[in-house]
């Protein structure tokens, strides 16, 4: 499970009854099957064959300043 953000409200269980009832009443969604579930197809960006290298740099201050004054950005 994914690491929540401090102050993440989740429903009572009186709540969380009234969302999954709601969920049952609709005639438009329904539970998959495990047969259904191997034919969904991944979403988001498609992995790379030659993925970027995450790399930690420190540069003194006086590094620094000098890319500063060097223009934008």
């Amino acid at each position: 499970m994914p690491k929540l953000k401090p102050g993440t409200l989740f429903p009572s269980k009186e709540e969380d009854d009234a969302i999954n009832r709601g969920i049952a009443s609709d005639p438009d969604t329904y539970e998959l099957g495990g047969n259904e579930m191997k034919h969904l197809k991944r979403v988001g960006r498609p992995k790379s064959d030659n993925p970027k290298v995450l790399v930690s740099v420190r540069y003194g201050a006086d590094t620094i300043d000098a890319f500063k004054a060097s223009g934008e950005g």
